[in-house]
């Protein structure tokens, strides 16, 4: 086994905050393997918005000097701590940002803490698997999270544009018998969210007062949840959108153009309804998602752009999901 372990690994850091250019690709010695950690060969991993917000020095939370970046990987274990790989979810755990705060995914070979690995879904590719830690699990604790307001057969989903989180809660949706309402900016796109079974589609630049049109489509009830992930630019329709008592899951702010005046905490007593943030899920969640997939792969099995790049392409690949002309998760290959 000691021979199958490499000296070293290539790997990128973030070096700065000036963005994409600040991104430095190097070989360096695999780091030294703790007492709870896993030594991981690295063969898939994704990119999410959040990697470029790191690189441009404007992420809101911890973030450390020279990180590796990434939050999603998948690969094989090559080498394991001294202690047992188990363990509950401790509040000191729970403040590790993988990519941010802790070195991440983006290199061939790294060391992890045992708490932020499970075991792939059977069927996957490594690629494919990349895709769950963080789009995946997302939109899983966005529509299931929440005890007592789950999402089950019948209900309405409103979903927005065609992004890893958005494309994973329309399959997680219509997987359990939901109907889906999906927003999207082009009839390009939208192609892909009829493929996967869609019930209504609404072009939001057709359509910018879209909460009127959900609310008519639901016979005037509106959704039982939102996946907001847009932000500023979105918010007030999603309240129009959603029913009372319903649920917004807020995720994210990916979303382009000019914010407006967004709803506050009064919104929420005056349309009755429920808004939760929600920031990717715990490792309880992963393992119920990972069994969910593995069930029903015909169903869930991860969508992909079709532009796939190496390790080495990092750069372009942060380029490409920055024009937003990326459908679905935007692989990366780690020989």
């Amino acid at each position: 086994m000691a021979s199958s372990i490499p000296k070293s690994a290539h790997q990128w850091n973030v070096a700065g905050e000036d963005g994409i250019d600040t991104l430095k690709y190097s070989e360096q010695p695999v780091p030294d393997l703790g007492d709870n950690e896993v030594l991981v060969k690295l063969h898939g991993a994704s990119i999410n918005y959040r990697d470029i917000v790191i690189a441009r020095g404007q992420y809101p939370w911890k973030s450390k000097p020279g990180v590796v970046p990434g939050s999603d990987g998948a690969g094989v274990v090559l080498a394991v701590g001294k202690h047992h790989i188990a363990g509950s979810v401790t509040r000191g755990i729970s403040g590790f940002g993988t990519g941010a705060s802790v070195d991440g995914t983006f290199r061939s070979v790294g060391v992890f803490n045992e708490h932020g690995l499970v075991t792939m879904p059977q069927g996957l590719t490594f690629t494919e698997a990349a895709t769950l830690s963080c789009a995946g699990l997302t939109a899983w604790n966005a529509l299931f999270g929440l005890i007592g307001k789950q999402v089950s057969a019948g209900q309405w989903v409103l979903t927005q544009g065609t992004g890893g989180v958005s494309i994973f809660a329309v399959q997680f949706a219509k997987a359990v018998g939901a109907r889906v309402i999906a927003t999207t900016s082009s009839s390009e796109k939208g192609k892909l969210l009829e493929k996967l079974g869609a019930d209504h589609i609404i072009n939001y630049r057709e359509t910018p007062a879209w909460g009127s049109e959900v609310e008519r489509l639901t016979g005037g009830e509106g959704v039982d949840v939102v996946v907001e992930v847009a932000g500023p630019v979105s918010m007030n329709q999603s309240v129009a959108s959603v029913k009372l008592d319903g649920l917004i899951a807020a995720v994210g702010a990916v979303g382009n153009g000019d914010a407006q005046e967004m709803p506050n905490l009064l919104d929420c007593w005056m349309n009755l309804f429920t808004t939760r943030g929600v920031w990717v899920g715990n490792r309880l969640q992963m393992e119920d998602m990972c069994r969910a997939i593995e069930g029903n792969l015909e169903k869930l099995r991860p969508v992909l752009d079709p532009k796939v790049f190496s390790l080495d392409q990092l750069k372009e690949a942060y380029e490409y999901l920055e024009s937003g002309k990326h459908q679905a998760k935007i692989a990366i290959e780690i020989e």
